[in-house]
């Protein structure tokens, strides 16, 4: 009895004192795993956290497609632009597409530079995604305005099913204020690289250590992430 007391005992301890190594891991001010920085982890996290928001949102608009009675607008139809008198399915979309990938070339090439401390080419490959990150947002308003002329609303449209216009409007716009939010922080980070702060070790926000680009390489986590959403955007909305 008293040795089965004493090990519940040690196991006891032995549980504790791990929860508190790992809570001592967590809290430290350095790094919460080896050879990983906070920024680097946070960053992690909090795509993780994305991935589930944009998951409930895309199942949500299945659920919704596949239950619905009413037939669905035919993507085609809807987003079809007519260029000299000839109607272009998925056009406007397709150059979005190109437009968004090609942006995540660019953000690896500028991460690919901050490894090797070339902060010129690294701010302008930054300033090339931000403006092809900007093109993708524009062409995004000019499709939100194109559809609001033609009659879509959250609450119906003139082409069938009623959750179409909710559907669009919650998908795209949360996935274009991600991308938003991308360019002016790309913008933030590109101009910090090209004053040098990251060589002079100047203070301030954003900014690491001296000679350290870990700001490029996370805010390039969160583009690729972005574009990533994308194409499964549109597989499952523009596509199916």
């Amino acid at each position: 009895m008293a040795e089965q007391v004493l090990t519940e005992l040690r196991t006891t301890h032995s549980e504790a004192t791990g929860l508190r190594s790992i809570a001592t891991d967590f809290s430290s001010d350095r790094q919460a795993f080896r050879n990983v920085s906070w920024g680097k982890a946070m960053m992690w996290i909090f795509l993780l956290s994305d991935t589930f928001v944009f998951s409930c949102f895309l199942i949500s608009y299945m659920t919704a497609r596949m239950s619905t009675t009413v037939p669905w607008p035919n993507p085609s139809e809807v987003f079809a632009l007519t260029i000299g008198g000839t109607s272009l399915p998925l056009i406007l979309i397709a150059i979005m597409t190109f437009v968004l990938i090609s942006s995540s070339g660019t953000m690896a090439m500028a991460v690919n530079f901050g490894y090797r401390r070339d902060r010129r080419k690294t701010a302008v490959l930054m300033l090339v995604t931000a403006l092809l990150g900007a093109t993708f947002v524009g062409m995004q308003a000019f499709e939100w305005t194109k559809l609001i002329h033609e009659g879509v609303r959250p609450w119906g449209n003139p082409w069938g099913a009623a959750q179409f216009g909710s559907s669009f409007f919650m998908i795209t716009g949360f996935h274009g204020t991600h991308v938003s939010f991308g360019v002016l922080f790309l913008l933030v980070i590109a101009r910090k690289v090209w004053r040098g702060d990251y060589d002079h070790e100047r203070r301030g926000f954003f900014t690491s250590r001296k000679g350290r680009y870990e700001s490029v390489e996370i805010m390039g986590l969160y583009w690729h992430f972005v574009d990533l959403v994308w194409v499964f955007i549109f597989a499952f909305f523009y596509l199916w």
